[in-house]
């Protein structure tokens, strides 16, 4: 829930935002390394790579199932139509700041300043998209949006997911305590929520997605 106020049940949207922060921390922290050249790492990384997937999963899943829903439900309500346009001009920039960090990464100029300054942009962009959405976004959802659109909204994510979900959940899933991890996995079939707790979390666990290990 998160939220008290609200009386839909928004735990996935917040769960799937920590998750985004927290591999934001891991990219700039990856950017300010100098013990080895960072864009070597982000271009080898198997986490920016995932970083990259799964917050188009997220944002693409509410570009065509979620916003238009909200869209439609808010007709002739200036606010609410002033939030949603915010919010589309957010996810609007993020695509080119994930191309910048990828440019940057991909240069062989010397020194990694640039790609401080860009991971930086990037970082302090989507963490403000985060919480405008989390402070107002969150609350038009609630309040517009049918259990219908939100149980769609779910199932347009799980599709994209699609054959990842091994990779994609225990990513989700990292660091959440344990009420956030009971509400992500209760959904599931009783086969998928054995295959996470058995193989795929301990196999993530095992995998150095942000190389860290090269130092």
């Amino acid at each position: 829930m998160r939220n008290s106020a609200f009386t839909q049940d928004m735990t996935m949207m917040y769960v799937m935002h920590d998750a985004l922060r927290r591999e934001l921390g891991h990219i700039a922290a990856t950017a300010a390394r100098t013990d080895t050249d960072p864009r070597a790492v982000l271009r080898s990384a198997p986490g920016w790579q995932m970083f990259k997937d799964y917050l188009h999963v997220h944002h693409g899943a509410e570009d065509d199932i979620l916003w238009p829903a909200i869209r439609a439900a808010v007709a002739g309500r200036p606010d609410e139509n002033d939030l949603l346009d915010a919010m589309e001009a957010e996810h609007a920039v993020i695509d080119p700041g994930l191309a910048a960090v990828d440019a940057a990464i991909a240069s062989d100029e010397p020194g990694t300043g640039a790609l401080t300054a860009i991971v930086s942009r990037l970082v302090a962009g989507l963490n403000a998209h985060l919480t405008h959405e989390e402070d107002q976004g969150l609350a038009v959802v609630d309040a517009y949006a049918t259990p219908e659109v939100l149980r769609l909204f779910g199932v347009e994510h799980g599709n994209r997911i699609g054959p990842a979900m091994p990779l994609y959940l225990p990513w989700l899933l990292e660091g959440a305590d344990a009420a956030d991890t009971e509400a992500a996995l209760r959904p599931l079939p009783a086969p998928v929520r054995g295959a996470y707790h058995d193989e795929w979390a301990p196999a993530f666990a095992a995998l150095d997605r942000w190389r860290t290990a090269a130092a």
